[in-house]
């Protein structure tokens, strides 16, 4: 594994694209975006939007504005001049690829690329526990500019699509996540990776997963004291660093066992455990299953 902490996360989610559309929006229109728990992304190209998420104050969005939710949160987008309360819409295809919203007649004032996306990895609720709930960016031409190749990927089906697109949105996410801010600022590794005194603390996690950290060998790298170092994490990657490096070690734990190229034995030191039966009871308390049973269910056709 690399040791960057974003990096990692990323990759063991394992992204792939559902589709990416146009979707152009004329008139007063509100529209409910429930992508059922799929990460969705989507970018202003033109004109104007405010998004609305649950418990969250009102988004005003512009063109060159990218929105990512890696945990598919639900969401309202609505015209600036929108519809009486309880009037939604559905977009309507009109091309392949291009959809509308509002009302046929009226000139269109809102463009917006749409992507939806998914994750394969078996604990992709965990890693996506560990990111912010929504990001956006804004004026951020290489955003753009990935996001033009991932809807020109979807609609085409050229030789080694899949891949092309799998290695794409892992460069998207990223980007979106090292230059976009968290809406609203809850916590998640993207936060710690923005603060220099946690940092450190989470490369060293990431970098040697097998080493015996202990809180106050991690606050050393931090160069705080154990309980300021204890607090800052908590708040703002949202776990205790002892239960992030659990989480951490179990995801590197799941995809050696769906590898199946080492003995239960070999898994439990990667992961910084000194025996395989230490290591198969944190792993069946932490999954609800042992580490061989998951392995087998794993590589079940």
């Amino acid at each position: 594994m690399s040791v960057d902490p974003l990096a990692d996360i990323v990759t063991l989610l394992e992204p792939s694209a559902s589709f990416s559309k146009l979707v152009e929006y004329g008139g007063r229109w509100r529209i409910r975006r429930d992508s059922e728990g799929r990460p969705v992304f989507f970018a202003v190209l033109e004109g104007a939007c405010r998004l609305l998420a649950p418990g969250q104050p009102p988004l005003l969005l512009r063109a060159g504005d990218f929105v990512l939710a890696p945990a598919g949160t639900a969401q309202r987008i609505e015209s600036l001049d929108a519809p009486p309360p309880g009037i939604e819409m559905a977009p309507v295809e009109v091309a392949p690829g291009r959809f509308r919203v509002g009302p046929a007649e009226a000139p269109v004032t809102l463009r917006m690329q749409v992507g939806l996306c998914r994750f394969a990895a078996p604990d992709a609720a965990l890693l996506v526990s560990l990111l912010p709930a929504m990001i956006v960016a804004r004026d951020e031409p290489r955003l753009a500019m990935l996001l033009q190749l991932v809807g020109e990927e979807t609609r085409q089906s050229r030789p080694g699509r899949d891949l092309i697109l799998a290695r794409l949105l892992e460069v998207l996410l990223i980007e979106a996540l090292r230059c976009g801010t968290d809406m609203p600022a809850l916590p998640s590794v993207a936060r710690g990776l923005a603060d220099p005194r946690l940092v450190p603390a989470l490369r060293a996690m990431h970098a040697r997963p097998a080493h015996g950290w202990t809180v106050a060998d991690l606050a050393a790298t931090a160069a705080l004291s154990r309980s300021a170092f204890f607090a800052r994490f908590s708040r703002i990657v949202g776990l205790p660093p002892m239960e992030y490096l659990l989480a951490w070690r179990m995801a590197l734990a799941k995809r050696l066992l769906r590898a199946r190229t080492l003995a239960i034995g070999a898994v439990a030191a990667e992961v910084g455990y000194g025996s395989a039966s230490t290591f198969s009871t944190a792993f069946t308390r932490h999954v609800g299953m042992p580490p061989l049973r998951y392995a087998r269910a794993a590589s079940a056709p």
